[in-house]
């Protein structure tokens, strides 16, 4: 009997420590994301005051300190993580599951390098640190709107880039071909990388077409640049009206699948049938 009663009660304290972890519609579940947010925040602005070298000339001993508390912290947050979800291997290897080692990995690796290497790469490694940023957007709603708009609309975008990677490397060869390596174009990738900045209209200025043709091709170019703009924001702009539109803003993550796409109401998550609640 007492080991059932052990058993319920770790099972009642998981569950209580998902909901905490991984839902945000409750007084809980808010104050740790508020909570986890500023810490984020503060790992951030840790990072950028310790490549400033007076400041880190002078406080480095607490900005360490600070850091390590910061790291502990994320740590204890990332194995309760795998502990309270049913399936700890789909959570590890998800896009935010490994956000969230990048987080810690670097300050753990970095006690265990041997000590004749260079400095330089342990500070290389250390700054790794700055991924932990890519976790705000796993606590607004705002970029959760976004990346669901990117996801929808890879297909079409993907499309368009193979589209404008086809034009400049015509536009190259074309160029190549016209004004020659007298005037610059030296090769055929030295004039696709011309066609690529001229296209995206920020035209460095390091290479510039001299023959009369030559001119006229990069006019149209840069004409053509202004008017592709357009197309890729149009895309993602559809994409993401049509996902403000739906009711998908439930904060249930579903605890089989990880899945955090469910409609206002649901009680089962559609991806797995899992009850939610």
């Amino acid at each position: 009997m007492r080991l059932e009663n052990d058993l319920d009660y770790k099972m009642s304290l998981a569950k209580k420590i998902y909901e905490i972890i991984f839902e945000a519609d409750t007084k809980a579940g808010k104050i740790f994301d508020i909570g986890l947010l500023l810490i984020i925040i503060s790992s951030i602005i840790i990072i950028m005051l310790e490549s400033v070298d007076y400041i880190n000339n002078r406080y480095s001993y607490y900005l360490l300190i600070l850091e390590w508390i910061i790291t502990i912290l994320f740590s204890i947050e990332y194995f309760l993580r795998i502990i309270v979800v049913k399936k700890p291997l789909r959570y590890i290897f998800s896009f935010y599951g490994i956000i969230d080692l990048l987080a810690i990995l670097p300050s753990y690796l970095s006690l265990f390098l041997p000590i004749g290497h260079s400095i330089i790469v342990i500070r290389s490694l250390r700054l790794l640190r700055v991924f932990r940023i890519l976790r705000l957007t796993k606590y607004s709603k705002e970029a959760e709107l976004i990346s669901k708009a990117l996801l929808r609309s890879k297909a079409k975008i993907l499309v368009f880039l193979f589209a404008i990677i086809t034009l400049v490397i015509i536009l190259g060869t074309m160029m190549f071909l016209i004004e020659g390596k007298q005037n610059g174009f030296t090769n055929i990738p030295k004039s696709i990388y011309w066609a690529i900045v001229t296209l995206t209209t920020v035209g460095y200025g390091d290479i510039s077409p001299v023959t009369p043709l030559g001119q006229f091709i990069s006019s149209l170019v840069m004409i053509i640049g202004y008017a592709i703009i357009a197309v890729p924001t149009g895309i993602i702009s559809v994409e993401f009206s049509r996902s403000s539109k739906s009711e998908l803003n439930n904060t249930q993550v579903c605890p089989n699948c990880m899945n955090d796409m469910h409609n206002e109401h649901a009680i089962y998550c559609h991806r797995c049938g899992n009850l939610l609640n």
